[in-house]
């Protein structure tokens, strides 16, 4: 390894906060990691690194060199990523992570067509509907659906996430279709396990009503809940981007569409780190310009009055 590489190796142990942390940004053994860095102290006859059971601190020769070694990575970092914009080049490894219900049902072709535009690229996908730690993982980019909380992170808003309340034609003929949301206590609900609490809110000419309901069942994936639904079993409320095509088919049917229910945010999140990646920022304008504004799977529904 020359003395970049170990360069590199040390400061992404100082921004991952562990040897073990640094190995799996870097996909390598935590004992290669370990060797580097005494490599490195023995080339330099010097101390970088305090090691103890629970943390690293850096030597005041330590300090002293990571900030000289933050300042050489990034200009080198700087001319490569000037060298690819100019030359219209989009290569190298890419660490995607989404929702796997998202993912699934919407990222699969958008995906294909980037690759096919970028084929230099390499990229890999975790899926998983839990929130990644993304400089912990070594993500670039993450795609989350939420209410996004103050964080290190920073973020584009990709498209507003609908949600629609939603039951087949078969039960709500059996048990009665709801004509406000108080009629909601008399039927079973569907109940996404994610959720932190057991209320819905419902919206309508500045009047607010809240529903605290007892699940009929739990589960924790959006697919299966609207399996159920069409299978006559309750009540779901789910986002459209997973119930449109079942609406749009007659499959189920939306319940209360004239009062406004809960929307969330769906964010592009990426480390905050002091030089993004021009690949990054490419797929981060390909997604924008595929998904934002009026999604493809919101533009045959009508929603509530804000």
């Amino acid at each position: 390894m020359g003395q970049l590489e170990e360069m590199r190796v040390f400061v992404r142990i100082i921004e991952a906060g562990s040897i073990s942390g640094a190995a799996l940004q870097l996909n390598m053994a935590k004992s290669m990691v370990s060797r580097r860095l005494t490599q490195l102290e023995e080339r330099l006859l010097t101390t970088l690194i305090q090691r103890t059971t629970r943390k690293l601190t850096l030597t005041d020769a330590g300090q002293r060199y990571y900030h000289r070694c933050v300042g050489i990575i990034d200009e080198i970092d700087s001319l490569d990523q000037h060298a690819q914009q100019t030359n219209s080049l989009v290569c190298g490894p890419l660490h995607m992570a989404a929702p796997a219900t998202f993912a699934t049902l919407h990222l699969t072709n958008a995906i294909d067509d980037f690759l096919t535009l970028y084929p230099d690229i390499r990229l890999r996908m975790s899926l998983a509907d839990s929130q990644h730690q993304l400089v912990e993982q070594g993500i670039d980019l993450a795609l989350r659906i939420a209410d996004l909380e103050d964080s290190t992170l920073k973020a584009r808003r990709l498209t507003t996430i609908h949600f629609a309340l939603v039951g087949s034609p078969d039960y709500l003929s059996k048990r009665g279709k709801p004509f406000n949301p108080d009629d909601l206590r008399e039927h079973r609900i569907l109940h996404y396990s994610h959720r932190s609490n057991q209320t819905w809110v419902f919206r309508q000419n500045e009047r607010t009503e809240v529903i605290h309901y007892q699940p009929y069942l739990s589960a924790d994936n959006g697919e299966i809940l609207n399996d159920l639904a069409i299978a006559g079993k309750g009540l779901a409320l789910l986002p459209t981007f997973i119930c449109w095509k079942a609406i749009s088919c007659g499959q189920l049917e939306m319940v209360l569409p004239d009062y406004q229910l809960e929307q969330l945010g769906a964010w592009l999140v990426y480390p905050d780190t002091r030089f993004q990646l021009y690949r990054t920022r490419v797929l981060i304008d390909f997604l924008l310009e595929r998904f934002a504004d009026n999604p493809y799977w919101d533009q045959a529904l009508v929603f509530g009055q804000k």
